[in-house]
């Protein structure tokens, strides 16, 4: 990923989605914002206790980078399900600047212009979608439930339902996210993988301790090669979470003390 800085904000882009015109997209980091302590500094979330006012800021330090308003955020309301929304105008600014109406959201999508979708992390893998052809863009939420379930392949029918789109033409970012290195899992998880995916162990090690080294890059490419995604419209991560919890933030790394990065994603 490219590694930018545009006043006091640093934050990541994909190589394969720059390149798209009328598509502005980014990955935050934890520099640059007002936040303290754990949350320090760019935290973009409101419920793990961080002071409201500089989330606020914050919101707005990267709508700036966006060049757009604050209002037109729309967020995400995760909790690790495959739920896709197709939001318009009519959500702009929920999650931010007006209370969400709706619950149990891991993906958003839209065809609509200046609505900047966000959905939020801390180790789970950002997965971003755009299709250039019908400019329809989507993003999606995957740790380990969600990559069970398969919300890429969702997005990508979502995508195919709703709006027409061919998955040959969809462009795809995976985003830092905690690497297999990092990712110790137990049984609970590992079953889940077995009962959901033909080959399972081509995703995890397994360790003396009983324990597993889990992929979730892989596991997600493997899931949105099989809903049809090109292999060279998938751009993979080349950060992880954990491994650079000095500039991204991680839940593994800090035992949960930590804020949450943000995916951001905007059709012009």
């Amino acid at each position: 990923m490219i590694w930018n800085k545009q006043n006091e904000v640093e934050y990541l882009t994909f190589h394969n989605l720059s390149d798209i015109n009328g598509v502005k997209h980014l990955f935050s980091t934890k520099l640059g914002g007002v936040s303290q302590n754990e949350f320090a500094s760019m935290n973009l979330s409101y419920t793990r206790g961080d002071c409201k006012e500089h989330v606020d800021e914050n919101f707005r330090r990267i709508s700036r980078v966006l060049q757009v308003e604050t209002e037109a955020i729309v967020c995400s309301d995760q909790t690790h399900t495959s739920h896709i929304r197709v939001v318009t105008q009519e959500d702009a600014g929920k999650g931010v600047t007006r209370k969400r109406d709706y619950t149990d959201v891991d993906g958003l999508l839209t065809n609509e212009k200046n609505l900047v979708l966000a959905t939020f992390y801390a180790d789970c893998v950002p997965l971003y979608f755009v299709d250039p052809k019908k400019r329809i863009i989507g993003l999606a939420h995957s740790g380990w439930r969600g990559s069970v379930l398969k919300i890429g392949k969702c997005m990508v029918q979502k995508m195919q339902n709703e709006f027409g789109c061919r998955a040959k033409d969809i462009i795809v970012g995976i985003g830092p996210s905690i690497c297999q290195e990092c990712y110790e899992v137990d049984d609970v998880v590992v079953d889940e993988i077995k009962e959901h995916f033909e080959h399972p162990d081509i995703f995890y090690r397994k360790k003396e301790n009983h324990k597993y080294q889990l992929d979730l890059w892989k596991l997600n490419k493997h899931i949105l090669l099989d809903a049809g995604i090109l292999e060279e419209h998938i751009e993979l991560p080349d950060l992880c979470t954990c491994c650079n919890h000095d500039k991204l933030f991680s839940h593994r790394a800090t035992g949960g003390k930590r804020g949450n990065l943000g995916a951001f994603l905007v059709l012009l």
